[in-house]
């Protein structure tokens, strides 16, 4: 009776612990994600006039769930990619960069794990003004999450599908994804199955449907969706991960990759992020969005 009491001490010590971790841990993230905020810059922070490269401008506003990890990951990444490649790089969390004139300055805006409401309904429109005159835009991650969906014209044409969840058990998984239009410049490079760990979004249609061209789909036999919710997550063969298509004269790509802190130190993911604005730097040049970016480093 003793042993079986000491057990159930233990036992019941250790559950206490483990609350304890998860609230610290997933507690003010699952607050910002059930209470987002809504607050809007209208002073813009200091941008240059000019840049000497051809700049990027990299968001990384959160007014939902915030990807700590990924977005401190990325910083750096885009820093040094941008010094491989021959850019200017403008990193911020202030919306009110979201201008006619300072996107101006600019020839690709990329939200790194924006989420929420986080632009005003002027820097809406200017950033819809940019991309729909030929500027590029890539959405990584929780740039197409379900927080988003209060802007509807960002869901439906930038997105093109709604987010509907991802597994919780487990919530990072191994596994393949099958690179499809293999010629594409966004995917050049990469393996054909490409096996790597990450959270699985999962979403309510295929935007294949809507004519914009999937780059990747994931393999959903290769790896589990468990958890709350997890009968909605199954998209069947038709699983995409990594789409582009054009807005107005805008090249636009999507990656639902790069949850992870570690995702922005992958070779692969770099290659992919560094074709990817080769890509929208050039794709909205004269032939639409069909023009080839130049040979990535």
């Amino acid at each position: 009776m003793q042993a079986l009491k000491r057990i159930l001490k233990w036992t019941g010590l250790a559950l206490l612990l483990i609350v304890v971790v998860l609230a610290i841990w997933i507690g003010p993230r699952t607050y910002a994600a059930l209470n987002p905020r809504h607050d809007h810059e209208s002073v813009p922070p200091p941008v240059p006039a000019s840049f000497p490269k051809p700049a990027i401008l990299v968001f990384s506003k959160t007014n939902g769930f915030r990807h700590d990890d990924a977005i401190a990951a990325a910083g750096p990444m885009f820093r040094q990619l941008a010094e491989q490649n021959g850019w200017s790089v403008f990193e911020t969390e202030n919306g009110a960069v979201h201008s006619p004139e300072i996107l101006s300055r600019f020839k690709v805006v990329i939200w790194s794990n924006a989420s929420g409401d986080v632009l005003n309904t002027a820097q809406q429109a200017a950033l819809r003004s940019f991309i729909e005159n030929g500027g590029g835009f890539i959405g990584i991650h929780a740039a197409g999450d379900s927080s988003h969906e209060g802007w509807a014209w960002y869901t439906s044409d930038i997105i093109g599908a709604r987010f509907v969840g991802h597994s919780l058990w487990p919530h990072l998984a191994d596994a393949n994804l099958h690179i499809e239009n293999a010629a594409h410049p966004v995917v050049a490079g990469l393996p054909s199955v490409w096996r790597r760990n990450d959270e699985w979004y999962s979403f309510d249609s295929s935007v294949r449907s809507k004519g914009y061209t999937v780059l990747a789909t994931i393999d959903e036999g290769s790896y589990e969706r468990g958890g709350p919710g997890s009968a909605k997550l199954t998209m069947g063969k038709d699983h995409p991960m990594l789409w582009a298509h054009c807005v107005g004269k805008g090249p636009v790509l999507y990656s639902a990759l790069g949850h992870t802190g570690e995702s922005f130190a992958e070779p692969e993911f770099r290659k992919l992020i560094v074709n990817a604005v080769g890509w929208a730097m050039t794709a909205g040049q004269g032939d639409g969005c069909a023009a080839p970016a130049p040979a990535a480093k």
